[in-house]
């Protein structure tokens, strides 16, 4: 039940969030549908890709597809501004993020594989999605730059891998326990250390600047 209840919850989030993306950067009716898709289910389908499942158990799961079609509807439909406050409304992904990284996790330790397997799969299930996304709308990955993104879905693995929690309602407090760690790490600008080359491209444009001058 949790599991279901997780997948529902994630998928709405995401397929809102990928739909959102798409009308900002402006791509069509199919571009939109497609993005939301690609962001609800990309996850999931490369998680069970590198685990091992069989990759048709995706076009398996109408009831969700159905719900993710009238979730991309609907935020097409919606008014410009509300649209536009969705774009800044972070919410969207800390909510895809989190369920879908227990819902992994879960899906993974249910297969009985080890701990590193089970951190994977939440995280990949967990930001799949989301890097997707962003390669295709031409963005840089925001799971690779900002707001400590995938951290927490490792973090959920590492739990729920290691069999601290086994009740329902345990599963629901890391989903949101992730949710507000993942929304506090977006408003105060956490990041994770990260070093930046773009200072010494910029110095030996300079220096060979300086040097081309002086030879001319």
């Amino acid at each position: 039940m949790v599991w279901e209840v997780l997948n529902i919850i994630g998928t709405i989030a995401f397929a809102m969030s990928g739909a959102v993306i798409a009308l900002k950067v402006d791509y069509d009716l199919i571009g939109v549908y497609v993005l939301g898709l690609i962001t609800a289910f990309g996850g999931g389908a490369v998680r069970n890709l590198f685990i091992g499942i069989p990759i048709t158990q995706l076009w398996q799961q109408n009831s969700l597809f159905i719900i993710a079609l009238i979730t991309i509807s609907i935020v097409f439909l919606l008014p410009s501004k509300a649209v536009i406050f969705l774009s800044r409304w972070n919410i969207l992904d800390a909510i895809g993020l989190s369920a879908f990284a227990v819902q992994g996790a879960m899906y993974a330790q249910a297969s009985e594989l080890p701990i590193f397997a089970v951190m994977f799969s939440a995280a990949i299930t967990g930001a799949g999605g989301g890097i997707i996304r962003d390669v295709l709308a031409q963005e840089k990955p925001m799971v690779f730059r900002q707001d400590v993104y995938v951290l927490w879905a490792i973090l959920a693995g590492f739990v729920i891998g290691m069999d601290w929690i086994t009740e329902a309602y345990q599963f629901y407090l890391v989903f949101i326990v992730i949710l507000i760690c993942r929304t506090i790490s977006h408003r105060y600008g956490w990041s994770l250390p990260k070093r930046s080359l773009h200072h010494v491209e910029k110095d030996r444009s300079k220096n060979y600047i300086e040097k081309s001058a002086k030879l001319g």
